[in-house]
């Protein structure tokens, strides 16, 4: 029913992972093909091809839906459907910021401090030219197909770079001046595709999932039997990520509670728990949490 594509590059690695969690799991004869498949009734093919391209693709139809980046849908001006954020990237699940950059003992502090026919070098020649424009910085922006930080002073005094933890640019002795956009990876779709209902459903269901299998990520399930004398203390001691549910137990015998918690803190609360009158405590992983 729909033609999927897939990002290559550095969010393949974990959006290959994230497929796979959500039980839709990628097969390809190896790791440098193109084409893939995906054993599941709501997609038909699939295509592993760079983020950059991704939204021009699914704009113009040939794909159903895919997965890039607010970055390029922005620098490629792709008139898209968005079906929602999917909060993960390369290392992390924080957005990438496309930002301004200059060396670190420049006297420069904001965008508005730079000179007219300042050299820019950008992968995003267009989201670039924009905010200069924008900006009324007459610049002379060159486009960069890599090592972008690596060209301050020589050859440009300015870059436009990606960062999700920002290590790059410091190791290369370079200060932020301006963030332009803050871009998370999306679920995008074809406008007329997402207009057929059938294949919207699909979407959204493949969505779900998607997002479910994020939600559960760094959570587990805890359960608990708790007698009624305690019950309260127990709550009480119970992270508010969620409120617990809470059932009576058979002829009385107290309450059955579970609640879902931050894994980071389940070494912490498991003993407090049971110092608080909990017993037969369960520790679950949880594969998705579909609200």
């Amino acid at each position: 029913m729909l033609k999927l594509v897939l990002p290559k590059g550095s969010l393949e690695k974990s959006t290959l992972e994230l497929f796979d969690g959500a039980d839709l799991a990628v097969s390809r004869g190896s790791s440098v093909d193109y084409r893939a498949t995906i054993d599941d009734p709501r997609i038909e093919d699939v295509r592993i091809l760079r983020p950059q391209e991704i939204p021009v693709y699914v704009a113009d139809g040939l794909f159903d839906i895919g997965i890039t980046g607010r970055d390029w849908i922005e620098e490629t001006g792709s008139d898209v459907v968005s079906l929602g954020e999917l909060h993960y990237s390369k290392a992390t699940a924080r957005p990438v910021r496309i930002v301004v950059a200059v060396a670190g003992d420049s006297p420069v502090e904001s965008v508005a401090d730079l000179s007219s026919g300042v050299r820019v070098s950008s992968e995003y020649p267009e989201l670039t030219r924009r905010f200069f424009d924008e900006r009324g910085v007459e610049a002379d922006i060159q486009l960069s197909y890599g090592a972008t930080e690596a060209k301050i002073p020589d050859i440009v005094d300015v870059v436009v770079d990606i960062t999700e933890t920002g290590r790059a640019l410091r190791a290369a002795g370079l200060k932020v001046i301006d963030t332009i956009l803050t871009s998370y990876t999306e679920l995008v779709a074809n406008a007329d595709s997402y207009a057929d209902p059938e294949k919207r459903h699909a979407m959204e269901q493949i969505h779900r999932l998607l997002q479910g299998t994020l939600e559960a990520r760094g959570k587990v399930l805890v359960k608990m039997n708790v007698p009624a004398d305690r019950l309260d203390a127990v709550i009480d001691l119970i992270p508010s990520m969620k409120s617990p549910t809470v059932n009576e137990l058979f002829r009385g015998a107290g309450f059955a509670v579970e609640t879902v918690v931050a894994k980071s803190e389940i070494n912490v609360l498991i003993p407090e728990l049971r110092d608080g009158g909990a017993t037969d405590i369960l520790e679950i992983p949880l594969s998705k949490i579909v609200h």
